[in-house]
């Protein structure tokens, strides 16, 4: 079994203002870097053998100071890019109201089946990351590694390895928290156990 540290990167500028940041590559905030520190130093304590992260700088550098503190060399992975929103990127749920009222309301009834307006499909998002995800336990039958990604592609892996049908991962998971910990266990060929949610990073899991 692969033990996976699951983590949505730290707090960005458009975090305030409550913008869906998608592939636009936002910077952290100072508190995001905060949180990327925070990150390093539960890191430093640690059984990591491998640290994964989004090519998106926001989650480079939140996986950066975790890197540093194991000696490793985070593995960079297109698979673990943020879901497309398309039109949506970069807009708050209000302006997105006043910009697709019908298309943003049957985002919110299933977000899977009427994904955003220009956006990627959910379940191709899903498919990717979830073959980045089995490709390292593959490679790391016994290990635990750090994947810093980003909120609604962590929220998708989740529903598709514990069996929960994509279209409820708002509700099932409302909301991941910026530098907070989830952990995920996927075991060789059976199902996956959720070990913790929302964890903070200033208290080690083990």
């Amino acid at each position: 079994m692969t033990d996976f540290i699951l983590v949505r990167h730290g707090e960005t500028a458009w975090h305030a203002e409550n913008r869906y940041a998608g592939r636009t590559d936002v910077p952290l905030t100072e508190r995001g870097h905060q949180q990327a520190a925070a990150l390093g130093a539960w890191a430093a304590g640690q059984r990591l053998d491998a640290v994964l992260c989004s090519p998106l700088s926001r989650a480079r550098l939140t996986a950066g100071p975790a890197a540093t503190a194991l000696g490793l060399v985070p593995r960079v992975d297109e698979r673990l890019y943020e879901v497309d929103f398309g039109r949506g990127d970069g807009l708050t749920r209000g302006e997105m109201a006043e910009e697709f009222p019908d298309a943003l309301a049957a985002f919110l009834t299933d977000p899977v089946a009427h994904h955003l307006p220009g956006g990627e499909d959910p379940v191709a998002a899903a498919d990717r990351a979830v073959a980045c995800l089995e490709e390292t336990a593959r490679e790391l039958p016994e290990g635990r590694v750090l994947v810093v990604a980003h909120s609604t592609l962590v929220r998708l892996v989740l529903c598709r390895l514990l069996g929960i049908p994509l279209a409820r991962y708002r509700q099932v998971f409302p909301a991941l928290e910026n530098g907070a910990l989830t952990e995920l266990r996927l075991p060789a060929g059976g199902p996956a156990s959720l070990l913790r949610l929302n964890a903070p990073a200033a208290h080690p899991t083990h």
